[in-house]
């Protein structure tokens, strides 16, 4: 079986292996705030410095789930729309990681010490170090772009899913792909020979 015909269970582990990375990473320190008068570090959490973080690694989740029994349009509708998540994570974690901007750890300074404020919160803050986990998402939204890419290029050759769950009048239209060995033996079963 070639690389191609075992896409959507390459294409579905790196969707819920990326989605996985963004919700553990988005309950994980990010960011690190060092204040300028001596006091404690104040710990920013993924969700907190990208408030998206959390919502669409569960989206990425759920499309990865979905991949596995959709058929071919949905494929390309659902590859489509988590490339899109992918690429505006990977801008966003991006930005955090290498300029770490104000906005990402205003709110939870704010909430730490009661100051707010662009000009307050810059004197107050003495240096913003990120963490290893914004390292960690960015690596799982390349791999999900890369699965996205490679659902996107690879779809129409992967085998039909969910047949055994369809009504034996819809089950019996042409293949529209490779079936597998449960597909066949459903065939035989409706006095289908699924070799022809």
């Amino acid at each position: 079986m070639s690389i191609a015909q075992r896409g959507r269970s390459i294409a579905v582990i790196g969707f819920l292996l990326a989605g996985a990375i963004g919700i553990i990473s988005s309950t994980q320190t990010w960011l690190t705030v060092t204040r300028a008068d001596s006091g404690e570090p104040i710990l920013v959490a993924g969700a907190d410095a990208l408030a998206l973080l959390a919502p669409l690694s569960l989206a990425v989740l759920a499309v990865g789930a979905a991949l596995a029994i959709v058929g071919v349009v949905l494929r390309y509708a659902l590859a489509a729309l988590a490339l899109l998540a992918g690429g505006l994570l990977t801008w966003w974690t991006a930005d955090i990681l290498f300029s770490t901007p104000l906005p990402a750890v205003a709110p939870t300074v704010t909430q730490a010490t009661g100051l707010a404020g662009s000009s307050t919160l810059m004197d107050m803050i003495a240096s913003i170090e990120p963490s290893a986990w914004p390292v960690l998402a960015l690596i799982g939204w390349v791999v999900l772009i890369m699965s996205a890419l490679f659902a996107l290029i690879t779809a129409h050759r992967w085998k039909r899913g969910g047949r055994r769950y369809r009504t034996d009048a819809a089950a019996h239209g042409d293949h529209d792909g490779p079936v597998d060995a449960i597909d066949s033996w459903d065939d035989l079963s409706r006095g289908t020979d699924p070799t022809r």
